[in-house]
């Protein structure tokens, strides 16, 4: 196609608008614009093509013969390129909601959580993608993901939805007396650290501690590392919200806390979310919550 040819679409749209109104004010209202816009569109469009496609009569107007014809065929361009655009919408309607949290959080706060959503939502299906891996928002993607960030990197649009402390945490006979000891003691115990960061150097680092000889850290998939702590298998630096019952229970101990430290926040794909996406994430904003110590 020679699209140096093609007319400007707007003045197409216009034109057609037109032809089917039988009016310069309905096609105005139909598109959303004013009466002025849609006749210099028109004019643009007769001037580009060397013929009256417009004339008036009387009060009214009507179709020149060579405007006629370009209304047909208008007609049925722009009634393929409604049908294609509605094939397009009603299968992005019927893709699942994709979103993407680190593993952790999937087990520990969602998962438990998520069968409201789905009761209250059968038509609605969700697909989820734990991983430690920083996914791309792209068109036809991944719709929502949930990030973390610690108050330090947190930017003023982040729209946080889970605000917690952030714990050292291990079991009772783990931790033995080092419940409110010194912080470098820590550096004594297995430390238990998701695949691909840094947790517990950055930790030390942040405290001003340099242990004094390499840390023992075992590194494993988010997910498998709350049922290893809970075993006695190594501490770890977490979210309070993911421990509460534990604690609670005294099922696992607090070794180290910064308030309010961690935050679990928003982000959405390009473009306007498709309804089933509002919908998730209308649901998810009811289960915002701040979670730090009991007074």
């Amino acid at each position: 196609m020679d699209w140096l040819n093609l007319p400007p679409l707007n003045s197409l749209r216009a034109f057609a608008a037109v032809a089917g109104a039988g009016s310069y004010a309905e096609a105005a209202d139909h598109l959303n614009v004013t009466q002025a816009a849609v006749s210099q569109q028109v004019k643009a469009l007769e001037r580009r093509l060397g013929v009256a496609l417009v004339a008036r009569v009387g009060r009214g107007i009507e179709l020149t013969e060579s405007g006629a014809h370009l209304a047909r065929d208008l007609e049925a361009g722009f009634d393929i390129i409604n049908r294609g655009v509605a094939r397009i919408n009603e299968a992005a309607a019927a893709r699942p909601v994709q979103v993407t949290m680190s593993p952790a959080f999937a087990v520990e706060w969602l998962m438990p959580k998520i069968g409201e959503f789905q009761r209250a939502h059968p038509e609605i299906t969700l697909m989820l993608n734990p991983t430690s891996h920083v996914v791309d928002l792209r068109p036809g993607g991944i719709d929502i993901a949930i990030r973390y960030r610690d108050r330090r990197r947190v930017e003023p649009d982040s729209e946080a939805f889970l605000k917690t402390d952030m714990v050292v945490i291990g079991t009772p006979d783990l931790a033995g007396e080092r419940t409110g000891a010194d912080l470098a003691s820590l550096a004594e115990l297995p430390w238990l650290q998701e695949l691909g960061t840094n947790e517990a150097a950055d930790w030390f680092t942040y405290h001003g501690i340099v242990p004094k000889k390499p840390l023992q850290i075992n590194h494993m998939p988010g997910n498998l590392i709350m049922p290893a702590v809970r075993r006695g298998d190594g501490i770890t630096y977490t979210a309070r919200a993911f421990f509460v019952d534990d604690l609670a229970a005294g099922r696992v101990v607090e070794l180290a806390s910064e308030t309010l430290f961690g935050f679990y926040y928003i982000e959405t794909g390009p473009g306007e979310p498709r309804t089933d996406v509002m919908t998730f994430l209308k649901w998810l904003r009811t289960k915002a919550e701040v979670v730090t110590k009991p007074a």
